[in-house]
């Protein structure tokens, strides 16, 4: 991509009104566009982020037998008073508005409902069971006070995915193992190091839940470390003598680190609340009805992303680790006007591009060398390549990590095998 054709504009100043460090960058490197609090528009450089994050947790779904869906985002009143969230008393952030023919709908916070709803008619025998189901969609969240940038929104992208199985035993088989696919997916995101599993209250479905928490100073929560070496944590407001006898925990408040974190994924046992409700069942091998037993499991890839950027980031900018950047390079034509140099750059783009690299092409002609290079840093691509008068004099280019790497140059004959040990 050429950036003088790429649609967006870098800001030198901080956008008014925004006080979290992703919102900031993301908004002045020109990623998303802020359309109201708690609603970003994703420009191309924020929607090849997003989509890089979506597919990173697709695979790791599909790995484990998920199966994509998507289901609507207009919802039934009538869904939702199977189990009484229709109610503002019970879940006070619904959007909710009225066809013209007077039928109340909601749009979308959460897919229990319906997809309870939508099983009954795939589910009859023991046959059909196990099955999981997933969706990346757009939900909506009637915050009252919208914050962090994208990690508390009103309208952001959700992956739901929700299991059926034919007991408890099973369920908790499957559980089990969503917690090691969770850590998988920050590992290929650069989280996992300062991710942990944190027991949370399981409210009506189970004794207990899990979130997975990310530490960070721009966390809204707080969580006790109770096993660092297995990343294992409490959430604070869960944190009583009851629940560390059960884990086996002789330890008051004191003598318990705290840390501020993100919530970036949660998984639960729900029980047969759902499936009770809607009289989803199966018959078992001796022809007895049962119900289902469901669980659910969520992770926000733009809640995600925001994190990412709190993660990594200095004073000139973001810093996107490799699995998720919007390119693999970042290519600089520093010309000066000199029209050889446009044209080695522009066959050297050519080049990258043939050899399989995602490659942003600053070519504009109207900026400054100065102008070029904070805005490389502000983007945050992991490597730059810099081609000028000074680097042909040496048939090189400059390569510079964006991560705190020392510019190098680099015989352009050299390049490819740099490229393939560096760039993955």
């Amino acid at each position: 991509m050429k950036q003088s054709q790429l649609f967006t504009k870098t800001q030198k100043e901080t956008p008014t009104g925004e006080v979290s460090t992703n919102a900031q960058y993301l908004i002045r490197a020109g990623f998303v566009s802020k359309e109201l609090a708690g609603a970003y528009a994703f420009l191309p450089l924020g929607l090849r982020v997003i989509n890089k994050i979506s597919n990173i947790i697709r695979e790791e779904m599909d790995a484990v037998g998920g199966q994509e869906l998507l289901m609507t985002a207009l919802q039934e009143k009538e869904t939702w008073e199977k189990t009484g969230r229709w109610s503002d008393e019970v879940v006070d952030n619904w959007f909710k508005t009225s066809l013209k023919n007077g039928n109340e709908v909601g749009l979308g916070f959460s897919h229990e409902e319906p997809l309870a709803k939508l099983m009954k008619s795939y589910i009859s025998s023991y046959k059909d069971l196990p099955i999981y189901v997933y969706q990346i969609q757009t939900k909506f969240r009637n915050e009252s006070r919208a914050k962090s940038g994208l990690m508390r929104g009103r309208e952001f992208f959700m992956k739901d995915f929700y299991s059926f199985s034919r007991g408890k035993v099973e369920h908790e088989i499957f559980y089990e193992k969503m917690k090691d696919v969770y850590m998988k997916v920050f590992d290929r995101l650069g989280m996992k190091d300062k991710t942990y599993l944190t027991i949370s209250s399981g409210g009506s479905f189970s004794k207990y839940s899990y979130e997975f928490q990310t530490v960070s100073d721009a966390g809204e929560d707080i969580i006790y470390i109770i096993d660092e070496n297995n990343k294992v944590a409490i959430n604070k407001d869960d944190f009583n003598q009851e629940v560390l006898a059960d884990f086996g925990l002789d330890v008051k408040e004191k003598d318990l680190p705290t840390k501020k974190s993100i919530e970036v994924g949660d998984i639960y046992s729900l029980g047969h609340k759902y499936s009770k409700a809607f009289n989803l069942t199966y018959k078992d091998e001796e022809g007895k009805e049962e119900l289902v037993y469901m669980g659910s499991y969520g992770m926000s890839p733009s809640r995600l992303m925001g994190a990412v950027v709190e993660l990594n980031n200095d004073e000139k900018g973001m810093i996107w680790p490799k699995t998720v950047a919007p390119f693999d390079i970042h290519l600089i034509a520093i010309d000066g006007g000199d029209q050889s140099i446009v044209e080695r750059a522009e066959s050297l783009y050519e080049v990258l591009q043939k050899q399989g690299f995602e490659v942003l092409y600053d070519n504009r002609s109207e900026k400054t060398a100065g102008e070029k290079l904070n805005d490389a840093d502000l983007i945050g691509i992991p490597l730059r390549i810099i081609i000028s008068k000074k680097t042909l004099a040496e048939d090189s280019v400059e390569v510079k990590e964006r991560k705190g790497g020392e510019a190098v140059l680099i015989k352009i004959n050299d390049l490819n095998n740099y490229l393939e040990k560096n760039v993955q």
